[in-house]
């Protein structure tokens, strides 16, 4: 669908039905923007690559304990 045939179609609603459609289009707006938000980064990914041998998930476990115990 061009815009020129969409323009021509919004025109012809009553003015109750065109705030629908406006607020249809904020909503799919939001909706596209919050989805680019969702991805996640992983550029961080291996940054701490050469601590893994000194590290361990248990060890970081019972540090976190310490910390906020």
């Amino acid at each position: 669908m061009d815009i020129e045939r969409a323009y021509e179609l919004f025109r012809k609603l009553p003015d109750d039905l065109k705030r629908e459609v406006v607020d249809y289009m904020e909503f799919l707006l939001k909706k596209k923007a919050m989805r680019k938000r969702k991805k996640l980064s992983l550029s961080w990914k291996g940054a701490l690559k050469e601590l893994r041998d000194e590290y361990t998930s248990v060890r970081l476990q019972h540090d976190v304990l310490k910390w906020w115990g």
